[in-house]
């Protein structure tokens, strides 16, 4: 195979930057016409017929022929014989994995995901009750590419808020199951799972059937169809986030080998002609070491033809006069993943503001993020890391605020109100906080 893959080469010191710079970055998240009509009629049909629509849908969409949704339904013995299943080497790295992503999340739990209450001088309580959500669903695709790690993913930060259910939906395209994604649901604390999927599913976690429960959120990634389908039911039940392509961004000194770059570049075009790859660096020569790293590399990749489209389309080689520079664009950017690849990563990690997941020094590769660092990988893209953090066990969780007013406390924040309640027009306000004001 004799793929090129020749990314866009910019320069800040070049007077056209600007206008090349916000050209490569350019992706609309808009959805299709076509797409969103589709899934309209999905949700509308699935709302009004339950299971017979999302039967129905299961069988055109991933060519299957089952009578009963019901038995799309895999039980935990089929979980755990998925489990046996498979090569000790994957039971033993799904193992590991997850014990890391449980451990990760359980110390997140404990910094910020408690309750907590205080009284004031008069005796008022004051304060906060988190409790977790009662059921969720989490969408984990399949078909072109599997996904064992986005059950992990999912499923451990809803295991360790407490959520009392989790169901997980995936298809399984002429009904070939991938026994490494049944057996990640069976280490990770799933519920129940269905095989089903598309914007069928996410309906029917939203809306619920006879057979498939209403869930209060839904996470996980999919493809436009399901994206699609979030943004429609969001409201009725909350959603983690609409996730655009994947993208990576590394900052480089030219300390790390090109060739270890040139395939962090890769790891994230892989998954998709749309990805975005991007290398920031102030040393000429190392961009163009990289550049001929890629060239020589890419040719043996199984999934060359996606790198070099997705490289050529949206990836870029940015020259910069500093890597001060270099973090004042990646700020701009706000990356999904965040490579620094430098021999002093510490000295920059404070330079650096939004991003999904920041990855320190040159041994730290997006991938192990991807699966097994411990962190979660499910992260903010397109922009949105300037507003948006990854998912986490504060997600699963909701917070209901707690207020005990004291017969003393009454006597001063009823007076309060009532001056306010009034100035809004509101009488019955100010005259239920005025009803417990001692007369004088």
């Amino acid at each position: 195979m004799n793929l090129i893959a020749n990314l866009a080469y910019l320069s800040t010191a070049s007077a056209s930057f600007e206008a090349d710079f916000k050209a490569r970055l350019h992706w609309s998240a808009a959805t299709d016409a076509g797409i969103e009509d589709v899934v309209a009629n999905i949700l509308r049909d699935v709302q009004t017929r339950g299971d017979a629509a999302v039967l129905e849908y299961t069988n055109r969409f991933d060519g299957l022929d089952v009578t009963s949704l019901a038995s799309l339904e895999l039980t935990q013995a089929e979980l755990k014989t998925a489990f046996d299943a498979i090569p000790f080497e994957q039971r033993e790295a799904l193992q590991a994995a997850a014990k890391r992503v449980r451990s990760y999340h359980e110390a997140q739990k404990k910094a910020n995901g408690e309750s907590w209450s205080y009284r004031d001088e008069d005796g008022t309580l004051l304060g906060q009750k988190v409790t977790p959500l009662d059921r969720v669903g989490i969408y984990v695709p399949g078909g072109k590419a599997t996904y064992p790690s986005s059950v992990l993913m999912n499923a451990i930060p809803a295991n360790v808020a407490g959520v009392s259910e989790i169901i997980m939906v995936v298809p399984t395209p002429r009904g070939e199951k991938n026994l490494m994604v049944l057996a990640a649901a069976y280490i990770a604390g799933v519920s129940r799972a269905f095989t089903i999927g598309g914007a069928q599913a996410v309906a029917a976690l939203a809306y619920g059937t006879a057979t498939i429960p209403k869930v209060d959120k839904i996470t996980g990634p999919g493809n436009a169809y399901v994206a699609a389908a979030k943004r429609r039911v969001f409201g009725t039940v909350g959603i983690d986030m609409i996730a655009g392509p994947s993208e990576i961004l590394v900052l480089a000194d030219g300390s790390t080998p090109p060739d270890w770059v040139a395939m962090d570049l890769f790891s994230q075009a892989e998954h998709d002609e749309l990805a975005q790859s991007i290398l920031l660096c102030p040393d000429a020569a190392y961009i163009a070491q990289v550049q001929e790293s890629i060239n020589r590399l890419l040719p043996d990749m199984p999934r060359a033809a996606i790198i070099a489209k997705s490289l050529n389309d949206r990836g870029a080689l940015i020259l910069t006069r500093s890597m001060e520079e270099a973090c004042d664009i990646s700020n701009r950017i706000a990356p999904e993943h965040l490579e620094v690849s430098s021999r002093d990563p510490h000295r920059w990690e404070p330079l650096l503001k939004h991003a999904g997941a920041i990855f320190l020094g040159a041994y730290t590769s997006e991938s192990l993020g991807d699966y097994c660092a411990g962190p979660n990988h499910v992260l903010p893209t397109s922009g949105t890391a300037r507003f948006s953090s990854p998912l986490g066990v504060y997600d699963f969780q909701k917070r209901s605020s707690l207020i005990e007013v004291s017969e003393a406390g009454a006597q001063v924040l009823g007076k309060i109100a009532s001056v306010l309640a009034y100035g809004e027009g509101l009488q019955a306000h100010a005259r239920a906080a005025e009803m417990r004001l001692k007369s004088s």
